[in-house]
């Protein structure tokens, strides 16, 4: 986004203050307020791409997420949308894909401040090392995390890992039972396996709409998965569905970040939430959350 641009955000955002002014107090009186979900890929200087945004922005974001919410774990973000109940607009911070970048920035970053973040992986690029496929096409070779460096962020205490299939696939598109249950369900135990951790969530790769699959989120169910992430935007209010956790891109200019996060009208009116359709749980499967 160039300065213009940002100019124009930032007067939009002003304009419309005193509705999100009043809508924040409402809704924080009756236990209202959103969590907010944040999604982040790659975090680097270098071989910069749409879904990479740098180490000073980065650092930017924090500083203003520190300064204006409560940071919070995805699944303390989770449990407010379960209960109904959150008085302060709060944030979760998540990564998606698996950038051996991250392991020498953000994760240090994040830990030096005690902030939570859950971070999902894509299996198969992290055994094999190979590039991303979407980084491939643009010829950048950023490199995934090792799993040496995945257990690095496990005993660091404030980082989570979660599931993102195994080949990056776009799930909404696939129809094959067998290749659905190893994208989701068999790479995540594998993931499981060599962290030695359980993984609580995971994360549709793209996550629009048309890449989520009915059939994928109810083998999470069965699995005893707590929560899927999409990523096509729209906040998570108390007494939504708290098994679907909707995110936020976080953009790498601040005058957005800012725009979304003090709650935008039109991402509130304007952002139809994916509604699976859940088929029923035998009742000796403890379906949580």
């Amino acid at each position: 986004m160039n300065a213009l641009k940002s100019a124009i955000v930032d007067t939009y955002t002003m304009a419309t203050w005193p509705w999100r002014a009043r809508f924040r107090q409402v809704h924080a009186r009756v236990g209202m307020a959103p969590v907010m979900v944040l999604f982040y890929h790659r975090v680097a200087d270098r071989d910069v791409t749409p879904w990479t945004i740098t180490c000073d922005d980065f650092r930017r974001h924090l500083d203003y997420l520190q300064a204006k919410f409560e940071i919070v774990s995805l699944a303390e973000g989770q449990r407010r949308i379960a209960m109904r109940f959150n008085t302060d607009p709060c944030v979760a911070i998540t990564f998606d894909d698996g950038y051996g970048d991250n392991s020498e920035f953000a994760i240090p970053e994040l830990n030096a401040r005690q902030m939570p973040a859950t971070y999902f992986v894509t299996l198969g690029n992290v055994l094999s090392g190979e590039p991303f496929a979407h980084d491939a096409k643009l010829g950048i070779s950023a490199r995934p995390n090792s799993v040496a460096e995945l257990r690095e962020m496990i005993a660091g205490g404030n980082i989570e890992i979660g599931g993102h299939t195994r080949t990056h696939a776009d799930i909404g598109s696939l129809h094959d039972p067998a290749r659905i249950q190893d994208e989701v369900i068999d790479a995540t135990r594998e993931l499981e396996q060599l962290i030695d951790q359980p993984i609580r969530y995971f994360a549709f790769p793209f996550g629009l709409p048309a890449n989520l699959n009915d059939a994928a989120i109810n083998l999470l169910r069965q699995n005893g998965i707590l929560a899927f992430c999409s990523a096509y935007g729209g906040y998570n209010f108390p007494g939504d569905d708290p098994y679907h956790i909707q995110r936020i891109h976080g953009d790498s200019e601040l005058s957005r970040l800012r725009n979304w996060l003090t709650i935008d009208p039109r991402k509130v009116a304007g952002v139809p939430r994916y509604q699976p359709r859940y088929t029923r749980l035998p009742e000796s499967s403890g379906e949580q959350a």
